[in-house]
Formats: structure tokens, sequence, C-alpha cells
């Protein structure tokens, strides 16, 4: 079972490195650490930043904050029963 949490701290720290406001998903890969390859993990969640980007909604852009896009991206996750 993944450690929401742990998740969220994941995202945070890999998309916080963005140029705020962001206006896509394209503006957060410049902050990537490996690109769209960006893997977050925990448990048996495993799921790289290109597959959170086609298997989420990828969220309600704008963004002013990574807290905020992260917030909706877990919110997702959860909704579709992936975490």
């Amino acid at each position: 079972m993944a450690d929401e949490t742990e998740l969220r701290n994941q995202m945070v720290e890999a998309f916080e490195g963005a140029d705020y406001p962001i206006s896509s998903p394209m503006d957060l890969v410049p902050a990537l650490p490996n690109g769209p390859g960006t893997k977050f993990e925990s448990g048996d969640f495993s799921m790289t930043a290109m597959e959170l980007n086609t298997k989420t909604s990828g969220g309600d852009f704008p963004y002013d904050d990574p807290e905020t896009f992260v917030d909706d991206i877990i919110e997702d996750l959860k909704e579709q029963g992936e975490i």
C-alpha cells in the first residue's frame, strides 16, 4: 500500500523547482530531476511523471505553487483507486 504522505513529499520536492505560476504540465518538465521519467514510488505504487500526466486529469491549470498542484494530483490518484 502506498504512503500518501511519502508520495506527496516526493512530488512537492520534484515539482518545486518549476517556475511558478505554471500553466501546463510542460512547465514542470525542466524542474524534474529525470525529466518525464522521474519516478514517484511508495509501497506498491510506482509511476513516472509522464504516466501521472496520462493517467490523471493533469490538474486544473494554472497553479501558483507546487503544493496545490500536488494536492490535486493526489486527489485524482485517490479517486481512481491508484493510492
